[in-house]
C-alpha cells in the first residue's frame, strides 16, 4: 500500500486504532476549544476558499461548515480509513464536504487556489524533510495574503507539560516530533516563505502543549525578500 511506500504514520500509530481517534482527542486534548479558537482566529467569511491538509475524521472541517455553508471548505488526507470515517460523520449530519485522498506533500491544486490553509494535529506525524515539502506545497497553494494555521504540538510550557508530551513522542517517534517539541515550527514557516509568523495560543492538555500557530503568505515576492 502507499502508505507503507511513503513512511505513512496513521492517526494513532497504528491502523487498528483509527477508530479510538476521535473519542481518544476528544477526552484529552479540549478539542472544541481549540479548534473553535483555530477557526477564529483564521476570519474565514462566506467567501473563502478553505484547504484542510491532514483532515483526517473531518471534525475540523464540519466545524467549518458549520460557520458557513457557502464557503468552499475541501479535506485532504492520505488515509482512506480516517476519510471513510468522516464520510460516516458528514452523513450522519447531513452535511456535504468533498474529501481528496492524497499526500499533503503533493498537494493536487493549482497554485494561489486557497485563501486559508488549516492544519490540525498533522505535522508531527511527519518527517522534517516531509514537513519542509508539505509547507512548501501550502505556500504554493496559498493566494497572496493567504494564512495558514496550525494547531499541533508545540514546545511544553512547563515540567508538567513535557513529562506528558513523552506519550506523543514514543507514539510517533522522537524524531518526527523533535521539531514540535523543540519549538522549531515557526522557523520552518519562515523558510517555508511565510510571515507574519506567531505562536497565538497554548492549551495544556493530557499529551503535553498544543500550540496554535498562525502565518501569511506574503503579497507580493518582493515583500517576502525584505
Amino acid at each position: 500500500m502507499a502508505h507503507k511506500k511513503t513512511g505513512y504514520v496513521p492517526a494513532l500509530g497504528w491502523n487498528i486504532l483509527t477508530p479510538l481517534y476521535d473519542p481518544l482527542v476528544r477526552l484529552t486534548t479540549r478539542e472544541m476549544s481549540f479548534k473553535s479558537r483555530l477557526l477564529d482566529e483564521a476570519g474565514i467569511d462566506e467567501t473563502a476558499r478553505i484547504l484542510d491538509v491532514g483532515c483526517g475524521t473531518g471534525t475540523l472541517l464540519l466545524l467549518t461548515r458549520r460557520r458557513s455553508k457557502s464557503l468552499l471548505a475541501i479535506g485532504l488526507d492520505g488515509d482512506m480509513n480516517v476519510l471513510g470515517i468522516a464520510r460516516s460523520k458528514a452523513h450522519r449530519r447531513a452535511e456535504k464536504i468533498t474529501l481528496i485522498q492524497a499526500f499533503c506533500f503533493n498537494i493536487p491544486f493549482a497554485d494561489g487556489a486557497f485563501d486559508r490553509v488549516l492544519s490540525s494535529l498533522m505535522l508531527h506525524h511527519l518527517t522534517r524533510s516531509e514537513k519542509v515539502r508539505t509547507l512548501q506545497e501550502v505556500v504554493r497553494v496559498l493566494r497572496p495574503g493567504g494564512e495558514l494555521h496550525v494547531a499541533d504540538w508545540g514546545q511544553p510550557h512547563n515540567l508538567l507539560m513535557r513529562v506528558l508530551a513523552f506519550s506523543v513522542r514514543l507514539g510517533d517517534s522522537f524524531a518526527r516530533t523533535a521539531d514540535n517539541i523543540e519549538g522549531r515550527l515557526p522557523a520552518l514557516f519562515r523558510d517555508a516563505g511565510l510571515e507574519n509568523i506567531s505562536e497565538t495560543a497554548r492549551f495544556a492538555t493530557l499529551f503535553g502543549t498544543l500550540s496554535l500557530y498562525r502565518a501569511r503568505k506574503p503579497l507580493t515576492a518582493a515583500a517576502s525578500l525584505s
